[in-house]
């Protein structure tokens, strides 16, 4: 665990010690490496309150949206998929449009934004859909990403195929009441972008660098597009470890970076408040993971929030004590890759965190 001289909010790596955790952590989280406890972690970073304890850079396969990259040795200057997790980073940029008045407000009905449709627009049922049930993935309307995104079947990838990707979505049948159930949606999420793209003027990408990643100093990025040359707001963004990690600072300082406020303090509380019950003892927010944990340092169970991505990329956040990680993986499609990212939240993080 060496420190970089990578520019970043987090100039060196400290002792753990001095931020509440425990100083064998390090020691630990490598004896979990050489295990085979901790599998295919390509990157792994944690910091409280802005300051790095635990750094991790390895050598693996890797691939961006599914063209295979070979074998890379990744550093702090190496972008990333981070798949779903571009899914919490376009909520905070439709936070972002909201305060500055170019999109609308939550409760609007979300085919008054695509005017194009006048046929889903007559049925009234479409019509409750409201933006916050995209937000919220609880739109109501049948949408299947359980199947592996090889498959074309995949709703996703049947989405980036479509002549007209947000007909696609808009047009899924109604399978339960707009607010009631939550269906995870790559599709929502394309809408939310295409309502930001539309209120903005700008594409996904530039909105994203003027409004977040300049003031972040983040200068370098990529976010791959479907072949109708849109930017995925589902899974498409690739970024540097260093970067995200600033990203959930930033969401950890409710919104502020330095003298700046980048997100306002309500559009954060919001989006980390849980919405709806996925059905497997988590919760969702505004396009945020949400759930309780135990740790060390506090004698009840804090919140936790996170953004998941595909084939175990991680953006953990624990805002009661102020630490944040990021975990990069390349187990891409395949069912356990939850196990080593979870580990090193739960097991490494949080569970050696003694002191708040």
């Amino acid at each position: 665990m060496v420190a970089t001289s990578h520019e970043m909010k987090f100039p060196g790596l400290q002792q753990p010690e001095a931020l509440g955790f425990d100083s064998a952590i390090g020691r630990k989280f490598l004896a979990g490496i050489e295990a085979g406890l901790l599998r295919d972690s390509h990157v792994v970073l944690a910091a409280r309150a802005g300051q790095m304890f635990l750094q991790h850079y390895s050598v693996g396969q890797d691939e961006n949206w599914g063209e295979p990259l070979g074998e890379v040795t990744f550093t702090a200057d190496t972008l990333h998929d981070l798949r779903s997790i571009t899914k919490s980073i376009v909520g905070l940029l439709y936070g972002i449009a909201l305060e500055k008045g170019l999109v609308p407000a939550l409760d609007v009905p979300l085919l008054t934004q695509f005017p194009e449709y006048e046929d889903l627009a007559a049925d009234k049922e479409r019509l409750k859909i409201k933006i916050e049930h995209a937000l919220a993935m609880t739109l109501g309307m049948e949408w299947d990403e359980d199947r592996p995104y090889t498959d074309l079947l995949n709703s996703e990838i049947a989405m980036e195929n479509a002549e007209d990707r947000y007909r696609f979505v808009l047009e899924r049948p109604i399978v339960a009441e707009p607010g009631s159930t939550w269906i995870y949606s790559g599709g929502s999420v394309a809408l939310v972008g295409a309502i930001i793209e539309r209120g903005t003027g700008k594409t996904l990408p530039d909105f994203a660098k003027e409004v977040l990643f300049e003031p972040l100093n983040i200068t370098q990025f990529h976010w791959s597009t479907g072949p109708d040359g849109v930017a995925s707001a589902a899974s498409g963004l690739r970024l540097t470890a260093p970067d995200l990690l600033k990203i959930g600072t930033l969401v950890l300082q409710k919104g502020v970076w330095g003298e700046r406020r980048i997100v306002s303090e309500d559009w954060i509380n919001r989006s980390l408040t849980p919405a709806v019950s996925t059905g497997d003892d988590l919760s969702y927010g505004m396009l945020w993971f949400c759930g309780h944990t135990p740790t060390p340092a506090f004698p009840d169970p804090r919140p936790w929030c996170a953004g998941f991505g595909n084939g175990g990329q991680r953006l953990w956040l624990l805002p009661d004590a102020g630490i944040a990680a990021v975990t990069y993986s390349g187990k891409y499609n395949v069912w356990s890759a939850w196990i080593t990212p979870a580990r090193i939240w739960f097991e490494i993080i949080l569970a050696n965190f003694l002191k708040a």
